[in-house]
């Protein structure tokens, strides 16, 4: 039996950093979750409060954690473009000296460290899927940039701190990822035409609804990050971690009417500032190197997904 491990999981009450905090706790290890709360809720690790290995604390990464643990995932960073816009500065805070903080504890305690990373750095991308060696095409002062900018900087502090001090680190660059305990009001797709079909009201497509986007299962992820975690030191990344299977917005939208038995119909608004018109990951470095490749069906996700907001959406 593998030794019990103390996890550290940063933004730990979020969606993804919930399920996160789950399965580690189902594999058998101690779990510190550490959260703010400005995007993360209290209800999503709720069931998880009894549990004797399993920790909750209010804490914000932009201040020095000083703990006792051997692996660190950091999640901790708003993720929607309602939530980080809000407060961009912060955000841009979040993701730098959040992972100057917990890089800083991961050398101190000789943890591995795991970065939650995103497929925003690709930008708007030129390349069509985006494999890791793709260095993006960011609008750097545009309104996505406190998200965007913010981390492609974390990626660069890791790798750094790697290269000058040794400290073993992973980077994953996670697609769009959805399931239960997304935030009813996040803004992001699937959460506002789910909300939207079950509510009777219009879907809100922006632009012509030909954009695409890839659309991985939670499950799915926590598997790849897990996966991650556990290569040996010389895998560093950075690793794509999305489903390949590519949608445009519309055949997002009809899915979800679908599903839900919806009568609502499809509206369209102006497309928002540097928006992606494609995003779709390349994920031949993951299967090679974790044998890592995403198993739920669009439909199969969505049902569980629509299924959770059934009993939050009023």
């Amino acid at each position: 039996m593998r030794p019990s491990l103390r996890v550290l999981v940063t933004g730990g009450a979020g969606f993804i950093g919930s399920h996160l905090c789950e399965r580690l706790l189902a594999a058998g290890h101690e779990v510190l979750c550490v959260d703010n709360f400005y995007t993360g809720r209290r209800m999503n690790v709720a069931h998880l409060l009894d549990d004797p290995r399993f920790e909750l604390m209010r804490h914000d990464v932009t201040f020095p954690l000083y703990v006792e643990v051997d692996q660190v995932y950091n999640l901790a960073c708003p993720a929607s473009p309602i939530h980080y816009q809000t407060d961009p500065v912060q955000t841009m805070k979040t993701s730098v000296h959040g992972a100057i903080n917990m890089l800083g504890l991961a050398k101190r305690k000789g943890a591995k460290i795991l970065q939650a990373s995103t497929s925003e750095v690709y930008g708007d991308p030129e390349v069509h899927p985006q494999p890791e060696g793709y260095w993006g095409n960011v609008n750097p002062i545009g309104t996505r940039a406190c998200y965007d900018e913010g981390k492609r900087a974390a990626e660069t502090l890791f790798f750094d701190y790697n290269r000058q001090y040794g400290v073993r680190v992973k980077v994953a660059r996670i697609f769009n990822t959805y399931g239960p305990r997304m935030h009813p009001d996040d803004g992001r797709v699937v959460s506002n035409f789910v909300c939207q079909a079950l509510r009777g009201h219009d879907l809100t497509v922006y632009g012509d609804g030909l954009q695409t986007r890839s659309f991985c299962y939670v499950d799915d992820l926590v598997n790849g990050l897990m996966g991650l975690m556990e290569t040996d030191d010389s895998v560093i990344g950075p690793l794509n971690l999305g489903n390949p299977g590519e949608y445009t917005m519309l055949e997002l939208a009809e899915a979800v009417i679908r599903l839900t038995g919806s009568r609502s119909r499809v509206v369209h608004k102006p497309l928002p500032a540097d928006d992606p018109k494609q995003r779709r990951p390349d994920i031949a470095r993951a299967r090679d190197l974790l044998g890592w490749e995403p198993a739920v069906p669009l439909d199969d996700g969505l049902a569980k997904t629509i299924h959770y907001f059934r009993s939050v959406v009023g």
